[in-house]
Formats: C-alpha cells, sequence, structure tokens
C-alpha cells in the first residue's frame, strides 16, 4: 500500500493540478517517487514543488497526443509499490453514449500494470 495520498485540485490551462500528501498526515521531506503516464509512456514535463504543511503541489501538463477522438487516461502511479493514486480521462470527438468506456479503459491501464508487476515479481522470485 502506497504511504501516499494524491488530491485534484483542478484541471486549467491543459495542466492537471494536485496536492501530494503522506496518508498519515505527516509531512513529506523527500520529493515523492511517483510516475505519470499515458498509455503506459511517461508524461513528460510534470513538477512537484514542496507545498506548505508537508506537501507537494503536482502540475501534471497534458500532452498533445491525449488530445484525440476518444477516451484517454493519464494514470499517477507510486513508482515503488506501483499502486495506482489518482487518475483523469480526456473525451473528446464524437459524443460518446456512456462514461462507461473511461472505466474500461482504466481497468486495462491498472490491469497492464498489474501484469507488469506478477512479471516483476515471478522474475524476482525464482
Amino acid at each position: 500500500m502506497s504511504e501516499f495520498v494524491v488530491t485534484k485540485r483542478r484541471m486549467i490551462e491543459a495542466r492537471w493540478n494536485a496536492v501530494v500528501s503522506r496518508a498519515d498526515g505527516t509531512a513529506i521531506a523527500e520529493t515523492p517517487k511517483l510516475s505519470v503516464t499515458l498509455d503506459g509512456k511517461p508524461v513528460l514535463g510534470v513538477s512537484l514543488k514542496a507545498g506548505g504543511e508537508g506537501d507537494w503541489e503536482m502540475i501534471v501538463p497534458v500532452p498533445a497526443e491525449a488530445v484525440s477522438d476518444g477516451i484517454r487516461t493519464i494514470i499517477v502511479q507510486d513508482s515503488v509499490t506501483d499502486e495506482s493514486l489518482a487518475s483523469f480521462s480526456l473525451l473528446s470527438g464524437e459524443a460518446l453514449d456512456e462514461d462507461l468506456r473511461a472505466e474500461v479503459d482504466l481497468l486495462r491501464q491498472e490491469l497492464d500494470m498489474l501484469k507488469r508487476a506478477f512479471r516483476r515479481h515471478c522474475v524476482e522470485s525464482t
């Protein structure tokens, strides 16, 4: 289980803003080790800077390749535990009947993450 909690603040000017805090409420002394991915590839330009009360301010720029027809999901994960901490989806193009497609896309991303973690576990345990 991750020691971090990511709380969305807002999305403005193609930047997703969030606060990273420790689950137990204590201050975070060092920069949290987080990864941000879109379709399994790292999102570039993510910034983390120390905020007030031991929290960290996170800014994730929305990459241009995320803006296309359909649903695209960006996932924030703990780099140590590979646990998904937050995500946000972009919906564009043709109007979709249901929001369920975003959930299916997120489940696919999480399944890929679990497969990688399981394979790594199998390699490390032999």
